[in-house]
């Protein structure tokens, strides 16, 4: 008997530490506390700091900006954060679904040797990442004089057991959750409070100076700047150095009102929906409405992107740190300048790479007005190539993910539902959903690819990423807690919710 690619991950998933789905109903006030000690630990493991690294000097940041959509946090126990557990699912859905493995999502036991699948690739993948940070001389500094400092054998072999042990802690985190114990899961969980921790600092983040003399905080740094302006309203420069703080990376006002516009069109755009009128054949004159939201698959294709992006930036420098440093073009280096590219540090002062070149360059968001000024045709490559793979993530997650028409045509069929005015026929019901499920998958991929890249070209907080993350995020918990209230207070109505 052949042995699927499913299946060769079970033996290793009996033996990795794991959650037991709770043997009782759990409460909502006891899931609410669940929830937030998984919270509280991974905030107390954001801020310990790594034992064996050097925390002073000039330090390159592989992940920079990402950081943000990975939930990670420079030079802590979270130093990889999500990022594991994302790629794991981003190469299994890839593989299910160009049908390089076979993989039956109707069937719970295919489904549980999936779950195990990712559970053991994502530790894998922190085992990966974290030899790769090692290799690629992410703890290397540089001191005052220029001397390169590299952690010995003996602190490389404990930061990458701090950095497994930590994965393993965040993968057992996310399962507690997503076995019931707690609310949505953990992914979510820490995306939402690393953006919300992000927009909050960069509003009224209180260091000063910072790089333009200004607080970092955008609405302290805009006070500052009221002087010039209210001592001459007319003039235009006055408001732009007081709203717009030059390309510099640090936020400023049109972030700011960037992050809330976004905020706004978000939540606009997820009440969209077509309705399709359902009605029981069972229990006749009881109708009503299969909604299918414009934004169909959620956030699902932008994580994916993310994380593809996020992972072409971070293989990227290890390569050219360790194999083209000077960015050469001759010989096997020529390629290697194309892909991933080329980086250059941000300034004389600070080590944090940024790419100049080939693939990376093309892959990595220019974060400013200014910026996109300077390399319109960046910009334009960089948002094509992100809107593109939104859409294949889309249509990818429809097909894996049970949402395709034929799947929830049987869904219905077999909830005893039919659309009204047809006859309850599966294959009447799937030509009905055909003519918008498709459609709303490629749009909505479309639509949420070109605001993430556009709220970054603008200098929104958090990310564009960050934000549509966050707030289909906020409005799933939303969600969550109502329906767990209604089912706690009611428990007549657990079947009616598919409890």
């Amino acid at each position: 008997m052949t042995v699927r690619f499913i299946e060769l991950f079970q033996p290793l998933t009996r033996i990795l530490p794991g959650v037991k789905s709770p043997q009782r109903d759990v409460g909502f006030t006891e899931k609410l506390i669940w929830t937030a000690i998984t919270l509280v630990v991974y905030l107390i493991m954001a801020e310990t700091p790594i034992y064996g690294i050097t925390h002073t000097g000039n330090i390159n940041d592989q992940f920079g900006p990402l950081r943000v959509i990975f939930a990670s946090n420079r030079g802590t126990l979270v130093e990889l954060g999500i990022g594991p557990i994302v790629t794991a699912g981003l190469i299994l859905q890839v593989l299910s679904g160009s049908k390089m493995i076979n993989v039956d999502f109707t069937n719970p036991a295919d489904r549980a040797l999936f779950t195990g699948a990712s559970k053991v690739l994502s530790v894998f993948m922190t085992i990966f990442e974290g030899i790769a940070f090692l290799i690629g001389g992410a703890y290397n500094v540089t001191n005052s004089s220029g001397q390169l400092i590299t952690p010995s054998l003996q602190s490389q072999f404990l930061i990458l057991v701090q950095l497994v042990v930590a994965g393993v802690v965040i993968i057992l985190l996310d399962e507690m959750l997503q076995k019931n114990w707690g609310f949505g899961s953990g992914i979510s969980l820490f995306i939402a409070a690393g953006v919300c921790l992000s927009i909050v600092w960069s509003t009224l983040g209180p260091i000063s100076p910072v790089a333009d003399g200004k607080y970092f905080g955008a609405i302290f740094a805009f006070a500052q700047s009221l002087g010039p302006v209210l001592s001459n309203p007319g003039s235009f420069s006055a408001w732009q150095s007081a709203l717009y703080r030059g390309g510099s990376g640090l936020p400023d006002m049109v972030g700011l009102f960037t992050t809330l516009g976004v905020f706004i069109l978000i939540i606009y755009l997820n009440g969209l929906r077509v309705e399709v009128p359902v009605s029981y054949a069972r229990y006749r004159g009881f109708r009503g409405r299969f909604p299918i939201k414009f934004f169909y698959v959620s956030n699902i294709p932008v994580i994916f992107a993310a994380a593809l992006f996020g992972n072409i930036f971070f293989i990227g420098q290890l390569l050219f740190q360790r194999y083209n440093p000077t960015c050469s073009s001759t010989g096997l280096n020529f390629w290697l300048s194309l892909f991933p590219g080329c980086f250059v540090p941000t300034s004389s002062t600070n080590a944090q790479l940024v790419p100049s070149k080939g693939l990376a360059y093309y892959t990595f968001a220019p974060r400013s007005i200014t910026v996109v000024l300077q390399d319109p045709i960046r910009a334009a490559v960089y948002m094509g190539i992100f809107v593109l793979a939104c859409v294949f993530f889309a249509v990818t997650w429809v097909e894996v993910g049970g949402m395709d028409s034929k799947t929830v045509a049987k869904q219905l069929i077999d909830s005893g539902m039919q659309v009204e005015g047809f006859r309850r026929s599966g294959t009447t019901i799937r030509q009905i959903l055909d003519r918008y499920i498709p459609t709303v998958t490629i749009m909505g991929g479309i639509v949420i690819g070109t605001i993430a890249a556009g709220a970054d070209f603008l200098g929104a907080f958090g990310t564009g990423t960050g934000i549509l993350l966050t707030v289909g995020i906020i409005e799933q918990y939303y969600e969550i807690l109502v329906k767990e209230r209604i089912t706690e207070i009611y428990p007549g109505v657990k079947g009616f919710l598919g409890q």
